[in-house]
């Protein structure tokens, strides 16, 4: 089988990615990967054949506001609306094009993408080469028992909660969507392609063959209208670095005291919104506090660290999540997943984008603390810590999702469904929504 994997240049749409391309490797399929240059290293150690960008552009290995300037203090619906646009619409025709090309010169018989990745749902489109998205966030399609994404709102079946759903998804097509939909209208339009009524993320795509959650049931809103082909999988966490040095400290892990892991992911830059007031509650605490920073923020703004901070830009989840005892995070969706596959609980004060719905996704199932808004301060954080560490119910919840998770062999799982739809002609595999 040929297989053309398409992913966004950004690391969240690429880790999920990784064991899915060494897995389709590994069985002796023929798989090209296209995305940023940044990955290459990545995507060759999968076995795959990696295709650069070209026409699409390519901010692999820049914080968003290197690679889009503009977008430098937007907030709110403004951050939201101007981050698809930019970021995924615009991009698109470039990633067609690239796309197109590419299949000229190899067959494939699917197209497997992030579901993001909207230049691979034009190729498919244009071609009528099956498609497969592999999530990188929550699920991103519509339904009647959740409100729409970006509300961070609990779901509800229930004849006053669908009412609900459907007065906020009026209102956001009246005010959020209205303007997305004419931009994917443009969109499509420059592509030559036809005007969408139905379809994914404000009408840009059409849906794919196969939607693959990257995650586990209980991680996920349960709804009565999933998308036909949808299968949750397991977790896919990205495969461990070839080589690790420990940071001097590392013994430290091994002193008996509490660790706390707090991370705002890989690109978020903002330091004083979440990593500045945390390192001040919990400075001084009877706990180890491991900061990872992702991007370069401006550490300065975090100095002088007090005695029990340890502050390190990057270190593998797959070294460190064993010894943590409770993440804080900005809500990124790969990060939570990981904690929870190793039985970390988590205090969440999500960010912009996706964050809040993935903080709603901790709270519903159990697995930590969410802290709202005007609560991410010292004390509030502070007393979110404390609460997660001395409440075993957190600690219960995230034991008993991890073994969910070490249930799944998702990278197996994942590599059998796309065999069996190209075996199929891009027909959906059988048994329905599976895990």
């Amino acid at each position: 089988m040929r297989v053309l994997i398409a992913t966004t240049p950004a690391p969240g749409h690429v880790v999920s990615m990784l064991e899915v391309a060494r897995e389709l490797t590994r069985r002796g399929h023929e798989v090209r990967w296209y995305t940023g240059r940044a990955f290459r290293e990545q995507v060759e150690r999968t076995g795959a054949h990696f295709e650069p960008m070209h026409a699409g552009l390519d901010f692999g290995g820049r914080s968003r506001e290197e690679a889009f300037p503009g977008h430098a203090g937007l907030s709110g619906v403004a951050n939201f609306t101007t981050g698809v646009r930019d970021i995924f619409y615009r991009t698109a025709p470039g990633q067609m094009n690239d796309l197109l090309a590419v299949l000229e010169r190899f067959a494939a018989e699917c197209i497997l993408a992030d579901d993001m990745c909207y230049g691979a749902c034009f190729a498919g489109e244009r071609t009528g080469i099956p498609l497969v998205w592999l999530n990188n966030s929550v699920y991103i399609a519509g339904s009647r028992d959740t409100a729409p994404l970006g509300r961070g709102a609990m779901p509800s079946a229930s004849l006053l909660g669908r009412a609900r759903n459907a007065l906020l998804r009026f209102v956001a097509d009246q005010v959020v969507m209205r303007g997305m939909r004419r931009e994917a209208d443009r969109t499509r339009a420059r592509v030559g392609l036809p005007r969408l009524r139905t379809g994914a993320m404000a009408n840009i795509a059409r849906p794919p063959a196969l939607y693959l959650m990257g995650t586990v049931r209980s991680f996920e809103f349960p709804r009565s209208d999933l998308l036909p082909g949808t299968h949750f999988v397991g977790g896919l966490l990205g495969l461990p670095p070839e080589h690790f040095d420990p940071p001097g400290w590392w013994d430290e892990l091994q002193a008996g005291r509490p660790v706390v892991l707090l991370t705002q992911g890989t690109t978020a830059n903002d330091v004083d919104r979440l990593l500045a007031p945390a390192v001040r509650a919990l400075g001084g605490q009877d706990v180890l506090v491991v900061v990872t920073t992702g991007s370069g923020v401006d550490v300065d703004r975090l100095r002088p660290l007090p005695d029990n901070v340890r502050l390190e830009r990057f270190i593998p989840y797959h070294h460190l999540l064993p010894h943590v005892d409770v993440m804080v995070t900005n809500g990124g969706y790969n990060g939570a997943n990981a904690a929870l596959a190793q039985g970390v609980p988590l205090v969440v004060a999500p960010g912009s984008e996706e964050k809040p719905d993935v903080a709603a996704r901790v709270e519903w199932a159990g697995a930590g603390v969410v802290l709202k808004r005007r609560a991410v301060t010292e004390a509030g954080l502070r007393e979110a810590v404390t609460t997660v560490l001395n409440d075993e119910r957190y600690r219960r919840r995230a034991r008993e999702m991890s073994r969910e998770f070490r249930s799944c062999d998702a990278p197996r799982r994942a590599a059998e469904l796309i065999e069996t739809m190209a075996g199929s002609q891009g027909q959906v595999p059988t048994g329905g929504v599976t895990q």
